[in-house]
């Protein structure tokens, strides 16, 4: 471990000479630093200083994607499968009724078409509701 993080310091520029009344401590004070600090990130599993190199992080970046890449789509229900399908199939019969020369115009007539269609649909289900009130509170009033 010691010659790891003396070859690590000598690369780095450091001084490696130990003292001779104290073989396990560093002539320069920074080296000893670094030393104590290398030892603290052993002990806690990291390497000194936290960094990653280079290859470490492209290896992690590449086993992300990978994980993704094997990540299947959510499950459908068949309800949710059976409304696609028919918006689907109100889009397409949507465009197929549309000479397609305007471009832009058509698409934007096509979402305007089925915007209102959906209003309607929404604005029937409020009236439904609305008259099943109103029923309701004949009923009542009829039994009192």
């Amino acid at each position: 471990m010691r010659t790891a993080f003396e070859a690590w310091a000598q690369r780095d520029g450091h001084i490696v000479r130990r003292r001779e009344d104290k073989p396990e401590e560093y002539l320069v004070f920074e080296t000893q630093r670094r030393w104590v600090i290398w030892q603290a990130a052993l002990e806690h599993g990291k390497t000194p200083g936290g960094r990653k190199t280079a290859a470490q992080k492209e290896a992690a970046a590449a086993e992300k994607r990978a994980a993704e890449a094997l990540q299947r789509p959510p499950v459908i229900n068949s309800d949710e499968a059976a409304v696609r399908n028919q918006v689907l199939n109100e889009v397409l019969d949507a465009f197929s009724t549309l000479g397609g020369e305007r471009g832009m115009d058509d698409i934007l007539k096509v979402v305007q078409g089925l915007k209102k269609k959906q209003q309607e649909q929404e604005h029937g289900a409020e009236k439904d509701k609305v008259d099943e009130r109103v029923a309701k509170t004949a009923q009542v009033r009829q039994n009192a």
